[in-house]
């Protein structure tokens, strides 16, 4: 069985070290941004994976993120472990050492992302342990190998500081967005009232806006976008393309809606479903005002490399997003700009907007080429996410949610499928508001968002509890059971009570 010298051991001790010190030396200039290497790395592992493994990864949901987040990091220690290494065996002398050390880290790290400050934050992170685990020779020269164990030391703690600095860094930047959010503009927070008033009060299940909005991305570090330095390019088939500042786009006419989006990848009973207030303008608006002609379709391109393509038409009635609750749209979900696509999957909402581009010939998006079909409308689904008994009465409830196509009502059986009852649903949201109305007065009910259903009834014995929903149209929600991939999942809601 081979084993190591403790020659090779000291040395791959080295190079973890001036790996770790690389990655935080990134992450002190880069902070929580796309410059980190962190976040470029992985960019390119999840690029780079087969088809097959990235439509595997998107069925992992929540935990895909922090899958690839330690592929990435493990990737990233081996290939600067290897440059620190390389660099104290090719040549003679500390400075030589750590010069190629901060070449080689360095122009990894540039690869990867593109920006100077970070490469430069990394090669000389690394380059410093490099030098600390060097060995001062009699005569006043330094050794590159066999440090002692005060070198080693020396070696940590230049590891360690620069650790603590990147730690430091992304902790300051951290509790600045983690601020007291400010109250909602009285407009929205009228709209709000009256949802938290239709909301049903169920145990275990939010409201008819969501506490805690769901979020999917393609990067493990969200872009950050000065809306000053921003603007949003219309491009493609139009007579002249043309370019619009966040206060361009402001200074139309807008809207408020209540919109319910939901990820293709959220399981049959899943959570990443939610729904919120959103202000923005209408897409129609936009095209209007560049004189897009009539299209085949339409690809949004976003900052993060994402981007989308769908039919023209699914896109007339969309929403371009800065507002969310009746506050600035947060980092996470898109800020300055979202797309908002009435009665698609989630993925379609394209977020950190950059670009929307008018075509002749369709196109996959980045999810089509990776096995899934994102584009599509929604799948009607009812969801059973509050269950209570107590003194021999059950009470059950959720959301359904169906699109544009509405809920019209959501059955239950607790018999395991064998009859049904008409469950008791939520009145609908409200529906769009102008943004600059000081009395909003809605006009009719929410086109695209769920609803609330809940149902009780007698329960002394063990039982089943089946629920599907009809839409607007008079449709049943499926019975077929299919998992997320390529579709959205399909089938009915079904939990085993035992009173």
């Amino acid at each position: 069985m081979y084993r190591p010298s403790r020659r090779q051991s000291i040395e791959a001790v080295i190079g973890v070290l001036a790996g770790v010190a690389a990655v935080a030396g990134s992450l002190l200039v880069a902070g929580d941004t796309p410059a980190f290497v962190g976040a470029g790395g992985a960019a390119v592992v999840r690029d780079a994976a087969p088809g097959f493994v990235a439509v595997e990864v998107r069925g992992l949901g929540e935990f895909a993120q922090p899958l690839l987040a330690v592929v990435t990091g493990l990737l990233l220690l081996g290939a600067y472990a290897a440059a620190a290494i390389l660099a104290r065996r090719s040549v003679d002398g500390a400075a030589a050492a750590g010069a190629t050390t901060l070449a080689l880290v360095g122009g990894i790290t540039l690869l990867l992302t593109g920006s100077l400050a970070s490469a430069a934050g990394a090669g000389v992170a690394a380059a410093v342990v490099v030098l600390a685990a060097s060995r001062p020779l009699g005569s006043g020269r330094t050794a590159v190998r066999s440090p002692g164990r005060r070198r080693l030391l020396q070696a940590g703690a230049a590891a360690l500081g620069t650790l603590a600095a990147g730690a430091v860094r992304l902790g300051g930047a951290g509790s600045g967005s983690a601020s007291s959010p400010e109250p909602p503009d009285p407009a929205a927070q009228s709209l709000l009232s009256v949802a938290e008033e239709r909301s049903l009060p169920l145990p275990d299940a939010d409201g008819l806006v969501s506490e805690g909005f769901y979020t999917v991305d393609i990067a493990t570090v969200d872009p950050s976008i000065s809306a000053d330095d921003w603007s949003l390019a219309v491009t493609g088939e139009v007579p002249a393309e043309r370019s619009f500042t966040l206060s361009e786009l402001q200074a139309f006419d807008a809207e408020r809606r209540f919109v319910t989006l939901r990820c293709v990848s959220d399981s049959l009973n899943g959570e990443k479903i939610d729904t919120a207030l959103w202000d923005g303008v209408p897409v129609s608006t936009v095209l209007d005002a560049v004189d897009a002609p009539e299209s085949c379709c339409v690809t949004l391109h976003a900052a993060d490399d994402y981007f989308v393509s769908f039919p023209r038409s699914a896109l007339e009635d969309g929403l371009l997003a800065w507002g969310m609750n009746g506050r600035p749209l947060a980092r996470s979900h898109g800020a300055p700009l979202r797309t908002l696509v009435p009665g698609h999957w989630g993925e379609t909402n394209a977020k950190w907007l950059t670009e929307i581009e008018i075509r002749e010939e369709p196109e996959d998006g980045y999810w089509e080429q990776r096995g899934w079909e994102g584009t599509g409308e929604v799948n009607t689904v009812a969801k059973l996410h509050s269950t209570t008994v107590r003194d021999g009465t059950a009470r059950v409830g959720g959301h359904a949610y169906a699109g544009t196509r509405g809920i019209d009502a959501v059955e239950v059986s607790t018999d395991g499928g064998e009859n049904w009852t008409d469950a008791t649903l939520s009145a609908p949201l409200p529906g769009a508001v102008p943004l600059d109305a000081d009395e909003p007065e809605p006009d009719g009910e929410a086109v695209d968002a769920w609803r609330m259903w809940e149902h009780e009834y007698d329960a002394e014995e063990r039982h089943e509890v089946v629920v599907r929903a009809i839409d607007g149209d008079g449709e049943r929600q499926t019975r077929e059971r299919e998992g997320v991939r390529p579709s959205g999942a399909t089938g009915w809601v079904s939990e085993t009570i035992r009173p």
